[in-house]
């Protein structure tokens, strides 16, 4: 975030560095969003009460939390908000946030961030089973073994695979993902 933040409310920076933030305020607190995430169970807080703490300028509470770390970008809180408001975005400018002023936990959330950005160039999109499980098994593996129901109802619905599929345009995606990248280090120099 560049300095212009000096001044405003913590509420104002992160609205102010999320592309259609300003929608926030019109968070109805019905839990969708929260109810939607497959990451959830591992949240110390769900979205809606990150969002309400961001609306208090609760900026510690927040930044302490994981929530946002967790955040593996499918989008689909942003899909089912009945207000639009941008969920997977703002959490992309709370972990910014966290990062540019050292609020996060190194043992932690930015190898959990590193391990799905790792998936997705390599494949063109998430891989879940192989993130939490690269996750857990680092981090707490006794947490991985009371994850295990969850993970075979998942499997028999069809809505976890064991192996990653790529996508037939990573070429393409790998040419967008090298340009972001040249374009954000232009822009820390």
């Amino acid at each position: 975030m560049p300095d212009s933040s000096m001044g405003k409310s913590f509420y104002q920076q992160v609205v102010d560095a999320t592309p259609g933030g300003d929608v926030l305020a019109t968070c109805l607190q019905c839990g969708t969003c929260g109810g939607s995430c497959p990451s959830g169970a591992d949240m110390d807080a769900t979205p809606r009460k990150l969002f309400a703490m961001i609306a208090a300028n609760m900026e510690d509470e927040v930044l302490s939390s994981n929530t946002f770390w967790y955040c593996v970008s499918c989008y689909y809180c942003t899909v089912r908000c009945p207000q639009e408001i941008p969920i997977t975005d703002l959490m992309y400018t709370l972990k910014r946030i966290a990062v540019l002023k050292g609020h996060y936990h190194k043992d932690s959330h930015v190898p959990f961030s590193s391990s799905f950005i790792g998936f997705v160039e390599q494949y063109g999109r998430s891989f879940e089973f192989g993130l939490v499980t690269r996750h857990h098994l680092a981090h707490a593996p006794l947490k991985q073994l009371g994850k295990s129901t969850l993970g075979l109802q998942m499997m028999q619905k069809g809505r976890l695979t064991l192996t990653p599929e790529r996508i037939k345009t990573l070429p393409q995606l790998s040419a967008i993902l090298s340009e972001a990248k040249r374009v954000s280090a232009q822009q820390e120099v």
